[in-house]
């Protein structure tokens, strides 16, 4: 069995995706989270995931065998400069632009995030909300 890594105290402990074509969602998930430092922890041909999100083909043992409804998920970002490599990441690796990099003040200052659709028009936003201190990124578990 492979180590597995788990980060917890934030908000959700997974999040689980079913979707109609699992190479589109592959190729733009994989983009988008290489700009994010976000390593893909493992995958099949039916399925593939990475810390809280686990992505899967209707048919994989791991879903209802129905397609999950549209999805905001939004990623933290370090900072614009990740935000916006997000952005042209996502585009290339098959996103639909739903909001370009910029400033969205009416969320709070210094809120600057970008918003694409993935192949399967989730609504999918990197997020840096202006500069911050931290204890710990998160909580690692390994077991």
């Amino acid at each position: 069995m492979e180590t597995q890594e788990l980060h917890r105290g934030r908000l959700i402990d997974h999040i689980g995706l079913v979707v109609r074509d699992i190479e589109a969602s592959r190729r733009f998930y994989k983009a988008i989270f290489a700009v994010l430092e976000i390593p893909v922890a493992g995958e099949a041909d039916d399925y593939f995931w990475a810390d809280e999100l686990f992505v899967s083909t209707a048919d994989s043992p791991a879903a209802a065998g129905k397609l999950t409804g549209r999805h905001h998920l939004a990623f933290q970002a370090r900072d614009r400069a990740m935000v916006d490599a997000f952005y042209a990441a996502g585009l290339e690796g098959g996103g639909v632009d739903n909001g370009k990099p910029g400033e969205r003040p009416r969320y709070h200052p210094g809120y600057y995030a970008a918003f694409l659709l993935d192949p399967d028009g989730n609504n999918i936003e990197a997020v840096f909300h202006g500069e911050a201190k931290r204890s710990a990124p998160s909580v690692k578990i390994t077991f």
